[in-house]
């Protein structure tokens, strides 16, 4: 790799460090809380690309199964870290790669959707990171938690990785233009992570106005 940057640049992830690189990526991104700023949907998308054109030399089911493992395993490192922290989490001094606005973000999510958050969280960035962390410390009964998590690790890639993949086989110049998919990904993944910011605003700001 030429600098840090190429950290965010899911060609060059891919490139350089091949599968075994991606699953560790996806394991650490999908719930341990320092993981938040790794590429998740950008980097699927680009690894199911990338297979195609067999820059990454996998079949397309493997790879989809391999993420779906380290996507579930990432999910289980959140989880039990939240269900040992609890409360404490909420505590923590901000920090670099912590901040408690993550947590809140997550919470409203969850609180909007139950359970259904751990599966519709993996296509959000940052709720995916602590969606799993928030189940811990709210202690979700492991057998619902294992359902839900099991359900997003398989959805997650196969409609991600598939749908690079599909692209690549129908437009061959796909990878000139990846850097625009990606910022498309990027844009299209915040809008909801924007309308939880401005939802907890507003509620901070009727909270003060009741006061």
């Amino acid at each position: 790799m030429d600098s840090f940057w190429d950290l965010f640049k899911p060609e060059e992830l891919v490139r350089y460090g091949g599968l075994a690189l991606v699953l560790i990526i996806i394991l650490v991104e999908n719930g341990i809380f320092f993981g938040f700023f790794l590429p998740g949907d950008s980097l699927l998308f680009t690894a199911g690309l990338l297979c195609y054109l067999d820059v990454l030399n996998v079949d397309l089911a493997w790879l989809v199964v391999g993420i779906s493992a380290s996507a579930t395993a990432g999910y289980y490192a959140g989880y039990y870290f939240g269900f040992k922290t609890g409360e404490a989490l909420y505590k923590k001094e901000d920090s670099l790669f912590f901040k408690k606005k993550y947590i809140y973000t997550a919470e409203i999510f969850y609180k909007k959707y139950g359970g259904m958050a751990l599966i519709m969280g993996r296509f959000l960035p940052i709720v995916r990171t602590f969606a799993p962390i928030l189940a811990g410390v709210v202690k979700v009964d492991h057998k619902t938690f294992f359902v839900y998590n099991i359900t997003g690790a398989i959805l997650w890639p196969a409609v991600v990785v598939t749908a690079g993949y599909y692209v690549g086989s129908v437009f061959p110049n796909a990878l000139n233009y990846l850097n625009y998919i990606v910022i498309g990904f990027i844009v299209v993944t915040a809008i909801p992570i924007i309308n939880n910011y401005r939802a907890q605003a507003k509620e901070k700001k009727a909270g003060s106005m009741e006061k």
